[in-house]
């Protein structure tokens, strides 16, 4: 019976030549949580919005994107108003 091999191979022939353990390999750690891994970054909406294709005049979307920055979030708002649903506004 023939042992079975290893998919990678050992890269220390010595512990001792193992690498210091430094602040920033600690900083780039996985955190655990008990034996759950807590995810980095941004927490999942719990609403998340939803992508969608829109046919739009184009001197209304011209208009739109002159307005600058969150336009999209302004149009979502305006379809909230006009459906009377802005008591449930949400935010991201």
């Amino acid at each position: 019976m023939t042992a079975k091999k290893r998919s990678t191979p050992a890269t220390l022939k010595d512990l001792d030549d193992a690498p210091e353990l430094t602040e920033v390999f600690f900083n780039s750690a996985d955190l655990y949580k008990g034996s759950k891994l807590k995810t980095r970054g941004r927490p999942k909406s719990a609403t998340p919005k939803e992508p969608v294709k829109l046919r739009l005049d184009a001197d209304v979307l011209a208009a739109l994107r002159a307005s600058g920055e969150g336009w999209q979030t302004r149009i979502n708002d305006a379809l909230r108003a006009s459906l009377k649903l802005a008591g449930q506004l949400k935010t991201n």
